[in-house]
């Protein structure tokens, strides 16, 4: 497959991004003649993250963009030769130098859609060595896009869909891939914007940023302008001293406020001036660099009330410390009073925004009924996930030449259910979700207003229901090596997690002690078919049917004489 004009198809992920004994096992194959074997892999995770009963499906774009890009170069095949014994067979790395994806075929779930345990986020079919070989960075492409949505999406749940909420990690993201990663799929999730100017580049997320407590201690007050003057915001018109002008209004601010008119800082002012000079139709004044109530304050109302007489609007304040809820309410009495005072009803609504290290715990503070914040910005809590930092992501191999494989450990945590599937999202007449079912890809569908028989996770018996309506859940976006449909956008995916979010019933969305939503083993057993123990912690034997070749059947019929199943 030729590799997709896309300049980020390399960035997301190069091929030697992975773990070593991908490469060992793919010399295995190529030895065993088994490189071409047909294969296929599950991509899912076991739990869902934040002791939730939701997660948000993400990293697709970028799965799709590492496949349509894959190849090893000469140097990545040159190293590989260094890292495997001097005397592997010069053919091998002949056949790792002709390498594409033009084999590959990856089903998955579209971004933003809710994801279950169990349920896979992608399945990967094709040569058996090619497959194998993606496993690493498809897992670290979709694990953490994944979490980070899943994290946003939290947040935004706490927030309310009214508050404007700010991604600003980068500083403190796990790396520059990280911070990428966590500024696009946080917008996913739903946030608003991003101050990754990267971000905005290369993925379409929206940027926002205004100004450090840097740039105004950076001013002593002594600075004079070079240029001071400001047109009208119509255009016609006498320009004006701006500087002039704000000194005029910080008495009357002052007079208002009952302080005098040395108080406010000096150079606080002639940074806000600087900032008001360069954006006069963006500007916003960060309040707490000395003092909120005698400085950053009337400092702001002076410089807002000079560009109010040209025709300007100040578009918001900032607080980045203290207590973040009660300041916001205090600074909202002194815009409406100030309002009524100089007659200018714009600034009873001028937009208040908080920071600093705002994690679920104070984000809900500031979004209870009657706070006057309007805007979060929040960086650490979104781009680390501190409360669960992997979503523990695995990639399974489920069949080999369209015989089905199976993992029997001691851990039933670590079994893997065997076979290609199809997945299924079951709902009621009032569109509401009820459960999702997993059965072998080649049983018939379930049906909308028929009764069904099927085996939750975790239960030791079986359940009836009846669905009004049932939606597949993974969509064939690449087949053999080839686009099937355009990937939507960034934007379309985040308003599409809105969508899927909206559905899920509030004991579900429910961030604390959640109701756990009900994966399904189904349907009703077929002649011909064995049964495993698809699920964890269940004492009997499951309904999931899996048709199994002779060697695994006898395996079964051993463990079943054994007691094991």
């Amino acid at each position: 497959m030729a590799a997709e004009q896309d300049p980020e198809g390399r960035a997301a992920a190069r091929p030697l991004l992975t773990d070593l004994y991908q490469a060992t096992m793919a010399l295995g194959y190529w030895r065993a003649g088994r490189a071409q074997d047909q294969a296929e892999f599950e991509l899912f995770f076991r739990q869902c993250p934040f002791g939730g009963a939701f997660a948000l499906a993400a990293g697709l774009r970028d799965c799709v963009r590492f496949l349509r890009a894959f190849r090893l170069r000469d140097a990545d095949v040159q190293f590989l030769a260094s890292a495997l014994p001097p005397d592997t067979d010069p053919a091998f790395f002949e056949h790792l130098r002709a390498l594409d994806c033009s084999g590959v075929t990856v089903r998955a779930l579209p971004e933003g859609s809710l994801a279950f345990p169990g349920v896979p986020l992608l399945q990967v079919s094709g040569p058996l060595l090619v497959v194998q070989l993606l496993e690493t960075p498809l897992l670290c492409l979709v694990s953490y896009a994944s979490l980070i949505a899943t994290n946003a999406a939290r947040l935004r749940l706490i927030a309310g869909p009214d508050k404007r909420l700010l991604e600003m990690g980068l500083r403190r993201a796990q790396g520059p891939d990280g911070g990428l990663t966590a500024s696009t799929y946080s917008y996913l999730g739903g946030f608003d914007a991003s101050s990754n100017v990267l971000a905005g580049q290369l993925r379409g997320v929206p940027v926002a940023g205004t100004l450090a407590h840097s740039f105004v201690t950076s001013f002593s007050g002594s600075e004079v302008p070079p240029d001071p003057m400001l047109a009208p915001a119509a255009g016609q018109g006498s320009q004006v001293d701006l500087a002039a002008s704000v000194e005029m209004w910080l008495e009357r601010v002052c007079g208002h406020l009952g302080l005098g008119v040395q108080e406010p800082h000096r150079g606080e002012r002639a940074a806000f001036v600087a900032y008001a000079l360069a954006f006069p139709r963006a500007f916003q004044g960060l309040l707490d660099t000395y003092s909120v109530r005698r400085s950053g304050l009337p400092n702001f109302l002076a410089v807002a009330l000079a560009l109010q007489e040209l025709g300007y609007q100040a578009v918001g304040v900032r607080l980045d410390s203290g207590d973040l809820l009660q300041q916001a309410r205090e600074i909202r009495g002194v815009f409406w009073t100030a309002a009524a005072q100089f007659g200018v009803p714009w600034l009873q609504s001028v937009p208040i925004a908080v920071s600093n290290n705002i994690d679920e715990e104070e984000l809900a503070r500031l979004a209870q009924k009657g706070s006057e914040v309007n805007v979060i910005g929040i960086g650490t809590s979104v781009v680390t996930c501190p409360r669960q930092p992997s979503l523990g992501c695995v990639y399974k191999l489920v069949s080999v030449g369209g015989q089905p494989r199976m993992k029997l450990t001691e851990d039933p945590e670590k079994q893997t259910l065997p076979g290609s599937k199809a997945a299924f999202r079951l709902l009621g007449s009032d569109g509401s979700l009820l459960l999702d079912v997993l059965q072998l890809a080649e049983e018939p569908p379930p049906q909308a207003d028929q009764e069904l028989r099927v085996w939750p996770r975790g239960a030791r018996e079986s359940r009836t229901v009846r669905p009004a309506h049932v939606e597949p859940l993974l969509r064939l976006w690449v087949q053999q090596g080839q686009l099937c449909e355009p990937l939507p956008s960034l934007a379309e995916s985040r308003a599409f997690a809105q969508q899927s979010l909206h559905r899920l019933s509030p004991a579900h969305r429910r961030l604390e002690q959640p109701a756990l939503y009900q994966v399904c083993a189904g349907p009703r057993p077929q002649p011909g078919l064995c049964c495993l123990p698809p699920w964890p912690h269940h004492s009997r034997v499951s309904l999931l049917q899996v048709a199994l070749s002779e060697k695994l059947q006898a395996l079964v019929d051993r463990l079943s004489a054994r007691g094991a199943l």
